[in-house]
């Protein structure tokens, strides 16, 4: 199974202002979910007596995999029938929000995990909790902290994790011993001394590589490196702040070290750079990993990962991920639970992530800490180890996706030399205010 988060990353970001709009229809005028909670009851939930078929909307069901396992939950369930629909992963924030404000939803959505809380407050998913309490399959407490902080809105679970990644640094080995740099750096002083010693325009190579189109995502990390962080716990809009302020400028100074025909990319398409030794660092979440070894295998010993530079306040990364919702429009609740359920089992997360071809991270505690994912994927455990500094890049307010697109796009502008980190900054805090006002 294929995984490019970073792939849809822009496209997604434009969706999600699209979604944040589009759903205000779907809740109760005070834009919190109006419908009655549903899965209750005592013990297991169980199959329908009747035939039931349960729509599974995402870009993964053509996979061989999701084909399979679907045969296998219908074997479990005879009386429940799974009907994939299938839509690209860069159109699916898009394509499901037409289908809520069409009142064609699916049974069964997988999102974008940080979307989980947008789709929860505008009454357009369902209230988990009593299912979870019920399941003897879901555990909540083996969920990893970040991934977990995803799904949770108003202190209960809208949706259940799939799987993801941390942030990480790539680097090329072969360039750092060229230029003489001994280890990759720990510090964002170092950090920024290598970008400089591995940078050389005359020759084509630079380094470190940098996406304006996905700017806001990866400014994150050196947001929370500094101790800053987007919004408080009261809302209140923190983009300039000191901390927020040393991060930006950090970052958006990084742009003179990296090559500017691919400032205008995203970092799926930029792999390619970092595969011909044009860029020397690379920031990825754990897909990259995979990406390098099935499409580039020439370079394999050429490249290692690490940790991310450390700062002010110490180790921070990002986590992304994706998750299962049940859709508030569903005529089938139960049955739709019992997929999502089944998809939840920890052999079948295994199955899904690290088990595959690809390089995800599951989203049980128990599985990072077990001794199969580091034999079947090596090259994951220095993403396990970042872990413990995953910070949810997601805030628990449902006006935050139209803002994230506002600072992706003024930070972006920075990048280009268009405006000052400052001035990024304080566009992005007045726009925000304004959001967070319209409520």
């Amino acid at each position: 199974m294929r995984f490019k988060l970073s792939r849809r990353a822009a496209a997604v970001a434009v969706a999600i202002s699209i979604t944040s709009v589009g759903l205000s229809a779907c809740g109760g005028e005070s834009g919190e979910p109006d419908s009655a909670p549903q899965g209750e009851g005592e013990g297991p939930v169980q199959a329908p007596e009747e035939p039931t078929t349960v729509s599974f909307f995402s870009w993964i069901g053509n996979q061989p995999e999701m084909q399979l396992l679907a045969e296998e939950f219908q074997k479990e369930h005879p009386t429940i029938t799974i009907e994939f629909e299938n839509v690209p992963a860069e159109q699916a924030a898009q394509v499901l929000t037409t289908r809520i404000a069409g009142n064609n939803a699916p049974d069964v959505a997988y999102v974008n995990a940080s979307d989980t809380a947008d789709y929860a407050s505008r009454g357009a998913a369902v209230d988990l909790q009593n299912y979870i309490d019920r399941s003897d399959v879901v555990d909540p407490d083996d969920y990893v902290e970040a991934f977990k902080t995803f799904v949770t809105y108003d202190d209960a679970m809208w949706g259940l994790p799939m799987g993801g990644e941390t942030t990480g640094l790539f680097y090329r080995i072969d360039m750092f011993e060229a230029a003489g740099i001994a280890a990759p750096p720990t510090t964002w002083e170092q950090f920024e001394e290598a970008a400089a010693a591995l940078t050389d325009p005359a020759a084509g190579t630079y380094g470190f590589e940098m996406f304006a189109p996905e700017s806001a995502y990866y400014w994150y990390p050196w947001l929370y490196q500094a101790g800053g962080d987007l919004l408080s716990e009261d809302g209140e809009v923190l983009f300039t702040s000191d901390e927020a302020r040393e991060a930006a400028d950090f970052y958006v100074g990084l742009a003179q070290y990296a090559p500017p025909d691919y400032l205008n990319s995203n970092s799926w398409d930029g792999r390619v750079a970092f595969a011909e030794g044009q860029v020397a660092m690379y920031m990825a979440g754990a897909w990259f990993a995979g990406t390098l070894s099935e499409e580039f295998p020439d370079i394999e010993g050429k490249w290692a990962t690490a940790p991310l530079p450390e700062g002010p306040a110490g180790c921070k990364t990002t986590i992304a991920g994706d998750a299962l919702v049940m859709m508030d429009q569903t005529d089938n609740p139960d049955a739709a639970w019992l997929w999502m359920e089944f998809l939840s089992r920890p052999e079948t997360l295994a199955r899904l992530t690290y088990e595959t071809e690809g390089t995800l991270l599951p989203p049980l505690t128990s599985l990072l800490e077990g001794e199969a994912i580091t034999q079947e994927k090596p090259i994951l455990q220095g993403f396990i180890d970042l872990m413990p500094c995953g910070v949810a890049s997601t805030v628990a307010n449902p006006q935050f996706p139209r803002i994230e697109t506002v600072l992706n796009e003024e930070l972006g502008k920075a990048i280009y030399g268009e405006q000052s980190a400052e001035d990024a900054l304080n566009n992005t805090a007045t726009q925000a205010e304004a959001i967070l006002a319209r409520g």
